[in-house]
């Protein structure tokens, strides 16, 4: 008789990990608090527009390949999938960097900043493509059960990597502040500043810069909605609707779950929902961390995001765009050193219809922004109001146009929505930083030390934050259960 697995949550280490569980053989069950799939993967339609609500980049193309390749499937039997050229735009104070497709363009406009710079690129990057493919190959794809993990004859010859810093080292490299912000953007999909960020994970950097940025016709959602089609064909079950309000353990062993009052029994309990909150579902005595453990955790931002409809086309933007006109470093100040409202942030501007039509009606533009900001904040509608008159401000300005008059609506997203809809930790909206003291091993495990066969999974565990990572989380728990039942 096959094992039971109940799975709390649907987000893409959810879905992932269910794929891989069911394809191993056990009877898997998925309980959703939400009306639709995806966790924070959500998405939006409203008169004719469609809103990707949480992940918008779509890197590292070579993980979700990998995973649907598993299941003797192709991202290309699901989704379309188009290469954006250019990557994204980034909008300074004084100059817009444009970062092409390739290297090469990259290079170009490099050079046109800073002379000499393209070499140094080439440089660094090279050693970000060993970075990716040590830590893609070698060190994400284990559990993080213990730190003789991250021991690899490749990572014994860069241990100074992981106590350098991604900051020190571009600068050592490059002298223009604005190339400077580009290279050390990508690493804030981890979660923690450049200068607590180890240097090996200049990866990211590859990721971006060698690997591209991508987009999925209709929006990352085609990725959840081609995971949801693939475990329902692995006989998968999902109940949405279906909060989870207990974990149940006897002789600390879980054994299933209450959802809307009633009991659901299970060999294997796996939450894929915020960590703090799964662990509040249990007993005091059953819980690994206390809320002191919690609130000393360096945490990734939260976020405050508008969802905008425009009833004509938006000029001079691109797909994806940044706007780092103002300082950095104090935003970043703003987020993790004395978490506050930023004075002057810097934000994001996705128009997905850009390059993809099926997004928004004929002749409008579907427009999402967003504020990275630190968990935890007051979150009052007035606030929310403030900062889009603010952005919206500096976003005319630098594309040199008018839009606030063409919004037909607007909704958003902000710390009391993360709390209310995801039970998230203080409202964050990426999980755990991956700063040296929360990598690996370091962070929650993917196993409970107190109750026997219950699970985690997710950006609050190994290996992080991201997409990517959460397909590889999935992959990562599956294999531990699977073991656990041998």
């Amino acid at each position: 008789m096959k094992k039971k697995v109940i799975i709390i949550g649907s987000g893409f280490s959810s879905l992932s990990a269910a794929a891989y569980l069911a394809k191993d053989g056990f009877d898997v069950t998925i309980f959703e608090k939400n009306s639709t799939v995806g966790g924070r993967a959500r998405q939006l339609k409203k008169d004719g527009f469609t809103f990707d609500m949480g992940p918008s980049w779509y890197w590292m193309p070579d993980i979700f390949d990998n995973f649907f390749a598993e299941f003797g499937k192709k991202t290309s039997d699901y989704y379309q999938l188009d290469k954006l050229n250019p990557a994204y735009k980034i909008f300074f104070s004084d100059d817009v960097i444009t970062i092409g497709d390739c290297m090469n363009k990259i290079c170009e406009e490099f050079e046109r900043i800073e002379k000499g710079s393209a070499i140094q690129l080439r440089k660094f990057i090279a050693i970000a493509q060993e970075n990716y493919d040590i830590a893609i190959n070698k060190i994400v794809l284990r559990p993080g059960l213990s730190p003789l993990e991250l021991i690899t004859p490749e990572t014994i010859t860069r241990v100074d990597q992981f106590f350098k810093t991604i900051s020190s080292e571009v600068r050592k490299r490059f002298k223009n502040k604005k190339l400077i912000s580009t290279l050390e953007f990508p690493v804030l999909f981890l979660g923690a500043k450049p200068s607590k960020t180890p240097s090996f994970y200049s990866f990211m950097n590859f990721a971006d810069f060698g690997l591209g940025t991508w987009h999925p016709k209709g929006g990352m959602y085609e990725i959840i909605l081609a995971m949801e089609s693939l475990i329902k064909e692995l006989g998968v079950k999902i109940n949405t609707n279906s909060p989870a309000s207990k974990i149940l353990v006897a002789d600390k062993k879980a054994i299933g779950i209450i959802a809307n009052g009633e009991t659901h029994l299970a060999d294997f309990v796996l939450s894929g929902a915020d960590y703090h909150h799964s662990e509040t579902l249990l007993n005091k005595e059953d819980r690994q961390f206390t809320e002191t453990y919690w609130s000393k955790k360096t945490f990734a931002p939260s976020s405050l995001l508008f969802y905008v409809g425009f009833d004509k086309r938006i000029e001079n933007v691109e797909h994806h765009n940044l706007f780092f006109d103002t300082d950095f470093e104090l935003h970043a100040e703003e987020i993790y050193d004395e978490p506050k409202w930023p004075k002057n942030p810097l934000f994001y501007a996705n128009f997905p219809s850009v390059t993809d039509k099926s997004m928004a009606p004929e002749g409008n533009e579907t427009g999402f922004f967003l504020i990275p900001i630190a968990p935890d904040l007051k979150d009052t509608e007035e606030v929310r109001e403030e900062y889009f008159n603010l952005i919206m401000e500096r976003f005319e300005e630098k594309t040199n146009q008018k839009i606030k008059n063409n919004i037909i609506f607007k909704e958003s997203f902000c710390v009391n929505d993360f709390i209310e809809e995801y039970n998230s930790y203080k409202g964050n909206a990426y999980g755990l930083a991956n700063t040296l003291t929360q990598t690996a091993f370091l962070r929650p495990n993917l196993k409970s030390k107190k109750v026997k066969n219950l699970f985690f999974t997710g950006q609050l565990t190994v290996p992080g934050p991201g997409v990517p990572p959460a397909l590889i989380s999935g992959k990562l728990v599956s294999e531990l259960i699977t073991k656990s039942n041998n």
